[in-house]
C-alpha cells in the first residue's frame, strides 16, 4: 500500500494525504478523518527512511528553463532568485533545449533532486498530457496557459498573449500595413507558437486580410540567428512585406539585423514589432516596439502559487496577468 493507493481510494490527492500522514496543519477535519481511517484499515505504514531522505532534501524548488537562447526566461530566473532569496528554500536551476521534452526531464530531475515542488519556464501542453501524472509535487507553469490540463497539482501563470497578438496586429492594420509578415516558432512543438499564431489569425480573420500560414510565416528557433534566418527566408519570397510581427523579441533583433543588410530600413520601408518587453530593447536603433511581459508580477506569483502548494489543499489556480503593448522606433504607419 501506497500514498498513491490512498489517493485513488480516498479520492484526495497525494499532496493532502502525506500532510494528514506528516501531521501537518491546513487539512480539513474530514479530510484527515478520511485519510486516517483508510490508513489504519489497510495497515498502511509510512516508511520513515524514505520520509527521512525526503527530508534532508525536500527544501529543493526546481526551476525547469525550456530554452538556453530564451532571454525572456533568463530574466524570469533572475527574477525568481531574488524572490527566493533569503527563504528556507534552496533554487535548482536546469535548462534545456526548446525542442525537448520538459516533462521527462522533470521526471528525471525528480529522482535525482527530490525537489519540493517545481517551475516550469514553457511547456507543451502534449508532454504535460502524456506522461505529467507521474509527477506527484506541486507544479507551477509559468508562461504557458496550464487551465485546460487536467491535473490537480498544476497552476500556471501567463499573460494573456493571444488577445495582446490579435491586438498588436490590428494596430499595424490601423497604421497602413496589408503585407505583414509572421516570424514565431515550431507551432507543432511549442504551445506559445501556436497561441501567437492564433492572435495572428484573428487579427486577419476581423479585417478581412488574406493570410497564408505557407507563404507568410517563418518558423524558427527563440533565439536571434532564428530571427536572421527566418527574415532572410520571408523577404526570398518577393512579397514586399511593410511590417513583420516576431514571436519574441531575440527574434526580432534578428529580423532587424538581417533586413539592414540586406539593404532595407526599419521602419521606414519595414516595420519590426516583438514579443517579450526585454530591456535591451530600448538600446538597439531603432528602439523596439515589442508587447510587454511583467517579468516581475509573473515571478512573484509563480513562486506564491507554488509556496501556498506547500502546505494548503488547494485547488489549482490558473492566473492570466495583461501584457502591454509598446510602440517605439521601430513601427510606423506606411
Amino acid at each position: 500500500m501506497t500514498i498513491k493507493d490512498l489517493s485513488v481510494q480516498t479520492g484526495y490527492s497525494v499532496g493532502t494525504i502525506s500532510r494528514v500522514l506528516n501531521n501537518h496543519p491546513n487539512v480539513s477535519d474530514k479530510a484527515r478523518k478520511v485519510i486516517l481511517e483508510a490508513a489504519e484499515a489497510c495497515g498502511f505504514q509510512l516508511n520513515t527512511n524514505a520520509q527521512q531522505l525526503k527530508q534532508q532534501r525536500s527544501q529543493n524548488i526546481l526551476v525547469l528553463v525550456k530554452g538556453s537562447s530564451n532571454q525572456l526566461f533568463g530574466s524570469l530566473v533572475e527574477a525568481i532568485q531574488r524572490r527566493v532569496a533569503g527563504s528556507p528554500f534552496h533554487l535548482v536551476v536546469d535548462y534545456m533545449d526548446e525542442d525537448n521534452n520538459e516533462v521527462l526531464r522533470a521526471l528525471q530531475l525528480c529522482r535525482e533532486k527530490k525537489p519540493l515542488g517545481l517551475l516550469f519556464l514553457g511547456g507543451n501542453k502534449s508532454n504535460f498530457l502524456a506522461d505529467f501524472d507521474r509527477i506527484d509535487v506541486p507544479c507551477v507553469l509559468v508562461t504557458s496557459d496550464g487551465s485546460e490540463l487536467p491535473f490537480r497539482n498544476l497552476s500556471s501563470v501567463c499573460c494573456n498573449e493571444d488577445l495582446a497578438v490579435k491586438d498588436t496586429i490590428e494596430h499595424l492594420i490601423q497604421l497602413g500595413h496589408r503585407r505583414i509578415g509572421i516570424i514565431g516558432g515550431h507551432r507543432e512543438r511549442s504551445d506559445t507558437a501556436q497561441r501567437r499564431f492564433e492572435g495572428c489569425q484573428a487579427a486577419f480573420r476581423a479585417h478581412d486580410i488574406p493570410f497564408n500560414p505557407e507563404l507568410d510565416y517563418a518558423s524558427t528557433r527563440f533565439s536571434y540567428l532564428g530571427g536572421y534566418r527566418a527574415a532572410q527566408l520571408l523577404f526570398s519570397r518577393g512579397l514586399n512585406y511593410t511590417a513583420i510581427f516576431c514571436m519574441a523579441d531575440v527574434m526580432a533583433m534578428g529580423a532587424i539585423r538581417a533586413l539592414t543588410d540586406s539593404g532595407l530600413r526599419v521602419p521606414e520601408d519595414v516595420s519590426v514589432v516583438g514579443f517579450d518587453g526585454l530591456p535591451i530593447g530600448e538600446f538597439i536603433v531603432p528602439r523596439l516596439a515589442t508587447v510587454s511581459q511583467d517579468i516581475e508580477t509573473l515571478a512573484q506569483r509563480s513562486i506564491e502559487l507554488l509556496r501556498q502548494s506547500f502546505d494548503t489543499d488547494l485547488d489549482p489556480i490558473h492566473e492570466v496577468i495583461p501584457a502591454q503593448i509598446q510602440w517605439k522606433e521601430s513601427a510606423r504607419p506606411v
